[in-house]
């Protein structure tokens, strides 16, 4: 069965080692989109020149930079949530 895209889009055949698509598979549960999403917006970000984020390293690279920083109990939560939306009324 074909499925009709309102996107100009060409369809493409890759071929993909095991170790990519378990990897693609397993970002693909965690962002809940379809393998198509997750190649054409890598395929996006690689042709934008924007290098991939390697997300452990920028926390390996941070960590421990703000020893001060706490955050607030869960019972001001509410509070500071309902200040910020009162702001931008």
């Amino acid at each position: 069965m074909y499925v009709v895209l309102y996107m100009g889009a060409i369809r493409t055949q890759i071929y993909l080692t095991k170790e990519q698509r378990k990897k693609l598979d397993a970002r693909r549960k965690r962002e809940h989109k379809t393998l198509a999403e997750l190649v054409r917006e890598a395929i996006d970000a690689y042709l934008g020149g924007e290098p991939p984020v390697d997300y452990q390293k920028i926390l390996d690279a941070t960590f421990g930079a703000a020893p001060e920083f706490s955050v607030p109990p869960r019972s001001e939560w509410k509070e500071r949530e309902r200040r910020i939306w009162a702001r931008r009324d």
